[in-house]
């Protein structure tokens, strides 16, 4: 009598959330597929994972509609089991045991062996830098550090991640040159906080240390920042960006908002003159930095004045890059007791309002772009199109170039000179310089 075939079981990895998450999803496929398990990002699979986020309502909505989805694929008979794990499930898992119970098991952040267990595999310590990445194969994150220790009044992170662990220079190298071996030519270097990079293992602030480590690894030709804190910024880091053509141009530094009354009740530890004399000194040291920057509007307390403030800095800076979000009133945050006293429309209004002029600054700053000459690199294919970045934009944020694919051909990973010849708002087209 021939015995039944047992059904081989295929984990499907779903990314909710920030690069993080990205990050953590592929560390995650990494360890699996080291235990000899089959594994896909976001494909079919009769075993699934959801790695949540939990940052602002939003992104809650959206992870709790992904796993009641999958809940109802379970039933369905579409799926064998599903496991939930992320910064939702960290914040969240009495409440979402309570109200999902069908959910096989619900991990934390830091859980990574006891879901690996779950899932009939190994946690495998000796596997630095091995990941499965989702990202295209030209680029990739590099995570240099977990978790923060600032206590901003409106963010959930510190619940969710834990206080600031910075990984050793040592291990990101090795991280750096198995990505290199792989076809990654630019590291995105992403942290809850980059600024206080070093401090707990080092000491010190040693971002610029670290950046200069990376240089050195073959193959590499984009180093990217993501997440700078202001307060605190080692300018040291600037010499190695004026000094080293690896480090793009390129900073992302959240700034949140810029009236004193405001920054003073999110507990961000500047002011609007140390903010901007800061920004005076990244432009003085490389004047052709990039700089993007976020901003949240409608905080309990913001007046109209505020807003004024800072709808007026925001013309006057002429940020390169700019996203603008309304306040998310977070439980058991700083911020959750004070009352949320600003309207859902005004918030509303006050970023459109922010991303329109921040629209009319980014369409006249690429106008001056026309006629220019500058180096992108291939992300992908898009229609009639091939979709590049310069080192001053980073990927699903940034501004792209568009380049005909009728007239020249180029592959993902490819870089090109290019030459630009039209510019909208927030993209550009050209056309290579052969």
């Amino acid at each position: 009598m021939r015995t039944k075939t047992l059904k081989k079981n295929k984990i499907n990895v779903i990314t909710l959330g920030c690069s993080k998450n990205v990050y953590d999803s592929e560390v995650l496929m990494g360890q699996l597929k080291a235990s000899g398990k089959d594994v896909v990002h976001e494909q079919d699979g009769n075993v699934v994972v959801i790695n949540t986020c939990g940052f602002i309502n939003n992104a809650k909505e959206e992870s709790v509609n992904t796993i009641l989805d999958y809940m109802q694929k379970k039933e369905d008979g579409e799926v064998d089991k599903v496991f939930v794990t992320g910064c939702l499930s960290e914040r969240y898992k009495p409440d979402l045991q309570k109200e999902i119970p069908n959910v096989d098991q619900y991990f934390g952040t830091t859980e990574l062996p006891q879901l690996l267990k779950a899932l009939g595999a190994d946690y495998k310590h000796e596997l630095i830098g091995e990941r499965l990445t989702t990202t295209p194969k030209n680029y990739a994150y590099l995570k240099i550090a977990e978790g923060c220790d600032r206590p901003c009044s409106f963010c959930a992170i510190p619940l969710m991640r834990g206080k600031h662990k910075s990984t050793p220079i040592e291990n990101l190298v090795i991280e750096a040159e198995k990505l290199a071996a792989n076809g990654v030519k630019e590291l995105i270097l992403i942290a809850q906080d980059l600024t206080y990079y070093g401090l707990d293992i080092y000491k010190k602030r040693n971002l610029a240390e670290l950046l200069e480590a990376l240089v050195k690894v073959e193959g590499v030709e984009w180093i990217r920042m993501h997440y700078a804190f202001p307060t605190g910024f080692p300018l040291d880091v600037l010499d190695v960006m004026k000094r080293e053509p690896k480090i793009c141009n390129y900073l992302d530094i959240p700034l949140q908002h810029i009236s004193d009354k405001i920054l003073k009740s999110m507990r961000r530890g500047t002011n609007q003159a140390k903010t901007t004399k800061l920004l005076t000194q990244f432009r003085e040291a490389v004047p052709e930095m990039t700089i993007r920057t976020t901003l949240i509007v409608g905080y309990p307390g913001e007046s109209e004045e505020d807003y004024q403030t800072l709808k007026a800095w925001v013309e006057a800076m002429r940020f390169e890059r700019l996203g603008c979000f309304t306040y998310s009133h977070e439980e058991n945050t700083h911020a959750f007791n004070l009352e949320d006293d600003v309207p859902e429309d005004v918030k509303l209004a006050r970023a459109n309002e922010i991303m329109e002029i921040q629209s009319q600054i980014s369409w006249e700053l690429n106008q001056a772009k026309i006629g220019e000459t500058f180096k992108v690199v291939i992300d992908r294919k898009e229609g009639s199109y091939f979709i590049g970045r310069t080192e001053f934009d980073s990927p699903d944020v940034d501004n792209e170039v568009l380049i005909d694919a009728t007239k020249i051909y180029l592959k993902t990973g490819d870089f090109a000179n290019v030459k630009v010849t039209e510019a909208a708002d927030f993209d550009l087209y050209a056309e290579v310089v052969l």
